[in-house]
């Protein structure tokens, strides 16, 4: 390693916790230790060298999209509890408007650019919305009062207020998808915690998931409240977002957890998740993830992969797309997902097996 380069990842390092430094030099050091799941033996040497490179690049390299310049923009409608959903709406426009002008005033147009399309011509549904620094938003498609299945789709690294549009359609996408169906469907679009970057420590382990999980988990109770009585609730859980899911205890309307493009979750298995949900898992044929290492050492990744059979969840088919792809109009995968939140998903089965339409239970799905 040249000596600049050294340099700067010793400076870069100690930036890090003690528990993480050396966890970096575990699996930097990882050829001579044993995989956790050694599914694939002959790929093992392989995946831990590509582990401990990711984790190089997360400390040497900087990362623009982990930290976002200040903003200016007003705090959080302050809202009581039980408030319901349009009085949410209209308090949060207002915030949303504020912070536009706000930041145009800052010299920020390009934020101000990005919220005033999140207005949506004074349209838009949000529950919550701070458009300080990276920002949060949580915004509903539908109505959400008169649903009876409602999505959640909880995202991964480097969602924020200013690459928000990519994650807003597609819950779009899916909201169109569920309407043609079943016209009694929302979807709200969760970004509710501070996403990792893409390229950073952060991503590789689970403290911004546990973080998520502590607010994610409180607004499940309040959304089942304000959907329409007896509604069923599906997580659908994109990427770092299924570690987030994976770690979010669940009461009884949510009816299932849809896992894609996921990383592991931090867990062994579907059964050590705290839920009582369906667990389903799928990985579209052209997803990058699917060559990112599944183990967990000295709190450094996420261990089982949730597609393999032995984790035990549900497969549902995916389609030939990549990491970005599962929303998208037409695509496999945007059926297996609705297909979830409706209650008519197909289990996948082995290649050249026929699919089995997944057992409802009548007590969760009247």
């Amino acid at each position: 390693m040249a000596a600049g380069t050294a340099g700067t990842a010793g400076t870069a390092r100690t930036a890090l916790t003690t528990e993480t430094a050396e966890a970096v030099d575990a699996v930097a050091a990882a050829g001579t230790r044993e995989r956790i799941q050694p599914a694939r033996p002959a790929r093992g040497r392989a995946h831990r060298t590509l582990l401990a490179a990711l984790v190089a690049a997360a400390v040497i390299f900087p990362v623009s999209a982990a930290a976002s310049a200040d903003v200016p923009a007003p705090p959080p409608a302050a809202m009581a509890e039980d408030a319901a959903p349009h009085t949410r709406y209209a308090a949060n426009r207002v915030g949303l408007t504020e912070a536009a002008r706000m930041a145009e005033e800052a010299g920020r147009t390009g934020r101000a650019a990005k919220l005033r399309a999140m207005e949506a011509a004074g349209t838009a549904q949000f529950l919550a919305f701070d458009g300080r620094g990276r920002g949060r938003a949580v915004e509903v498609f539908g109505e959400l009062e008169t649903a009876d299945r409602v999505a959640v789709l909880v995202p991964g690294s480097d969602t924020t207020l200013d690459t928000y549009q990519r994650f807003r359609a597609g819950a779009v996408t899916l909201q169109q998808r569920l309407q043609a169906e079943h016209p009694r469907s929302a979807v709200v679009a969760w970004l509710g915690y501070d996403t990792p970057g893409t390229v950073s420590t952060t991503v590789l382990t689970a403290e911004r998931a546990d973080q998520a999980a502590g607010e994610l988990a409180p607004f499940l109770g309040r959304l089942s409240d304000m959907a329409g009585p007896g509604a069923q609730l599906s997580l659908l859980c994109h990427s770092y977002g299924s570690v987030v899911c994976a770690r979010t205890p669940t009461g009884p309307s949510v009816a299932d957890i849809a896992l894609f493009g996921s990383p592991g979750t931090g867990a062994d298995s579907a059964g050590e998740l705290p839920t009582s949900a369906r667990v389903w898992a799928g990985r579209g044929g052209g997803d990058w993830i699917a060559d990112v290492p599944h183990v967990r050492l000295g709190g450094i990744g996420f261990g089982p992969d949730p597609v393999d059979p032995a984790f035990g969840a549900k497969a549902f088919a995916a389609g030939p797309g990549g990491h970005s792809d599962y929303l998208k109009p037409g695509t496999e995968s945007l059926d297996g997902l609705a297909a979830i939140v409706l209650g008519s998903a197909r289990t996948a089965g082995t290649a050249g097996a026929a699919t089995t339409t997944a057992t409802v239970s009548e007590a969760t799905r009247a």
